[in-house]
Parts: C-alpha cells; sequence; structure tokens
C-alpha cells in the first residue's frame, strides 16, 4: 500500500454518481474536487463529510508502516474503512424516457378506443447528494442516467398515463389535436413529477413530451383520420376562395381608383373638367353625323346640347353652325351669263341680272329660276321675266 493516495475523478459526464476505486487508502492521502463536483467521504460505513470544490486532506484510521503490521490480526485487511464517492452536479440534459406501454382511453370526441404511447427528454440535476446515496446508490458503484430513469420508472409512467387520459378527457381533445398541446401538458407533468424526484434528493429541472406514438396501422384509426382532415381541407378551401374574392375585388376596386385618379389630375392639368370632357364627345359625334341635315337629328343634337354646360353648349353650337354653313353655302351661277357668284348675291356680279324671284301673292323670295312659290303655290315669272 502507498503511504498516501491522490483521489479526483475526470470522467464522462453523463453519471450521476461515481465511487472511488481506491478504498482504505492512509490518512494524508489528498481528496482533489472539481468545480462541477461534490465529494462525500465515509469512513466505518457512515458519511464523515462533504467535499466542495478544492483540495483536501484527509483523516483516516490507516496509518502507514503501524498499520501494516495491525492488518496482520485481520488477515492483511483494515477494519477501518474508508471510500470516496464524487457527485456530478451539472444539470444533465437529454436524459430520455418513454412509456413501457400504450395508454388507453377513448377519444372525447370520435368516441372509439385508442392506444397512444409517448416519449421525451428531461432535464435532472443533483440536489441532494447524502439523500441520493442513501435512497438510491446505497453501495453500487456508480449511478447512470439509464439507472435513474429504470429505477424512477414506475412512479414516472404512473402519473404520465393517468395526467395525460384526465387532461384530454377534461379539455376535449381528439387525438388528432394532441400534438399541439405538448408545451402544455410538457409543463404540467414537470410540476406534477418535481416533488417524486426531490423525495430522491434530484431536482426536475426540464420535462418534455417530444412524440406522441398514434397507432398508424389501425384501420379504425385510419378512418376517422380521413374525415378529420377532409373536414378541414373542405373548410380551407372555401375559405381560401371567400379570401380570393375578397382580394380581387379590393385589386379591381383600387385599380378603377388609381385610373379616376389618373384621368382627374390629366384633366386638371389639360385645364377641363369631366363634364366639359363628355360634352367634347357629344359634339364630336354631332358634328361627324352624316345626316345632320336633317332635322330629326338636328332636334337630336341641340336637344342633347341643350343638356351639357355653357361652355360645352358653345363648342357644341359652333360645331353645328359650321356643318349647316357646309350645307347652305354652295356657289350660284347667274341664269343669264352662266357667271359663278357668291350664295348671298342678290345680283349678278357680271351682268346685273337680278338673282332674287319675289311672289307678288305672299311675298315669299325664292331663287330666280323658281317657276312656282313653294309657300303659296302661286306661278312666277322666272328670271327671264325680268328687266
Amino acid at each position: 500500500m502507498e503511504l498516501a493516495s491522490i483521489i479526483k475523478y475526470e470522467g464522462d459526464n453523463s453519471t450521476f454518481i461515481w465511487k472511488h476505486p481506491c478504498e482504505d487508502f492512509n490518512t494524508t492521502t489528498q481528496l482533489i474536487v472539481h468545480e462541477s463536483q461534490e465529494a462525500v467521504f465515509y469512513m466505518n460505513g457512515q458519511i464523515l463529510d462533504r467535499f466542495e470544490a478544492g483540495r483536501y486532506t484527509l483523516q483516516t484510521q490507516n496509518i502507514p508502516l503501524i498499520g501494516k503490521f495491525y492488518n496482520k490480526v485481520f488477515g492483511d485487511k483494515t477494519p477501518f474503512h474508508c471510500e470516496v464517492y464524487f457527485i456530478n452536479k451539472t444539470e444533465q440534459m437529454a436524459v430520455k424516457w418513454g412509456t413501457d406501454s400504450k395508454l388507453e382511453y377513448i377519444d372525447p370526441i370520435y368516441k372509439f378506443p385508442i392506444q397512444l404511447g409517448a416519449s421525451g427528454e428531461m432535464t435532472l440535476r443533483v440536489e441532494d447528494a447524502c439523500k441520493l446515496l442513501v435512497k438510491i446508490v446505497g453501495t453500487e458503484h456508480n449511478l447512470s442516467q439509464a439507472s435513474v430513469v429504470q429505477k424512477f420508472r414506475a412512479f414516472l409512467m404512473t402519473k404520465f398515463k393517468t395526467y395525460m387520459a384526465n387532461y384530454i378527457k377534461s379539455n376535449n381533445i381528439n387525438v388528432f389535436e394532441i400534438d399541439e398541446n405538448l408545451q402544455q401538458m410538457s409543463n404540467d407533468l414537470q410540476e406534477m413529477l418535481v416533488p417524486d424526484f426531490s423525495e430522491y434528493g434530484v431536482s426536475l429541472v426540464h420535462f418534455f413530451i417530444a412524440t406522441i406514438v398514434k397507432p398508424e396501422g389501425n384501420e379504425q384509426y385510419a378512418k376517422f383520420k380521413e374525415l378529420h382532415y377532409r373536414q378541414y381541407t373542405e373548410v380551407a378551401e372555401a375559405e381560401l376562395k371567400q379570401k380570393t374574392a375578397i382580394i380581387n375585388a379590393e385589386t379591381e376596386a383600387q385599380k378603377k381608383i388609381i385610373d379616376s385618379k389618373a384621368e382627374a389630375t390629366k384633366r386638371e392639368q389639360e385645364g377641363y373638367t369631366y363634364q366639359q370632357e363628355r360634352g367634347f364627345d357629344v359634339a364630336e359625334k354631332v358634328a361627324s353625323n352624316e345626316a345632320v341635315g336633317e332635322m330629326s337629328n338636328l332636334g337630336i343634337g341641340l336637344g342633347v346640347m341643350g343638356a351639357v354646360g355653357g361652355t360645352v353648349s358653345g363648342v357644341v353650337t359652333n360645331s353645328m353652325n359650321g356643318a349647316l354653313g357646309q350645307v347652305n353655302d354652295q356657289p350660284k351661277k347667274c341664269p343669264k351669263c352662266n357667271a359663278n357668284l357668291p350664295s348671298n348675291a342678290k345680283f349678278c356680279l357680271e351682268c346685273g341680272t337680278k338673282l332674287e324671284n319675289k311672289c307678288p301673292k305672299c311675298g315669299a323670295v325664292n331663287s330666280i329660276d323658281a317657276k312656282f312659290c313653294p309657300e303659296c303655290g302661286e306661278k312666277l315669272g322666272g328670271a327671264k321675266d325680268e328687266k
């Protein structure tokens, strides 16, 4: 046996408690504890002391050289037993758990029996090393993550299944909506399980339900699943069509507003109003009417002109006067010398022949070559009878 030993632990971070293999060491042995650790010193089967981070000198009843002769009485074994356990104080994440059997219940919406499994992860931390050593570890050499889950499985599964069934029933959640509630269920379960873990000196820092295992191969489950998703698909399609129609209507309305604003800006820049623009259109149509000479068309045109504003009325009137002038302003010919004369000439500019033929009965003025008065039918002498 060495005169003194150095005891320390630098193992993996997935172990909660580890017993150092060096036992029955001599006094003055050096103990080194890291920041993330705690050491528990056993002497003669009892917890003698606990050590935080640092270096310590352990005092035991095993004295070098003298103890060698004393041990001869006990078959070269010391009766002064001592040992050291190292406790990992870090938060151990991703500690996996899962149900060992299916949870059976009646779906509250579709009223058919269903079986569910679940799995997830949790984060654990040693809260009371002495309590964990006494109640869980005992004389074992180490306590791993798998060992913790295995030892806590009984109350973990019992509480999980009971809570899960009651939560689904009280909140009226169907099997296809369970995933939407995993966060709330995880938080509630953590709160329920904390006292059970704490009783053994372990702190349940986080608890997560990651997966709900559903009976995908079950024929009845598949039928209700199709029914459920078809119902929501039809509703979603109807809502999509309605939203699309509303968006299209709003887009068309916005387009009309933009076009109207553009037209209004154009009119304002060019100096006329909407009513004037409509009047210009009417005047253009009336002016281009091939039958403008007919009284019926004239009546229609004049009626329209009377309905528009003053400025437009003037434009239409000028257009009409120009059109009528083109009809009446035809050149005349002298019946005597055949000279070309203006339409309003009353005497020939070449020979002086009088170009008007006045009715002796009603006094109506007629063309020089008229033989009868169109007003009273009186026979006229014509231009050849004039002197």
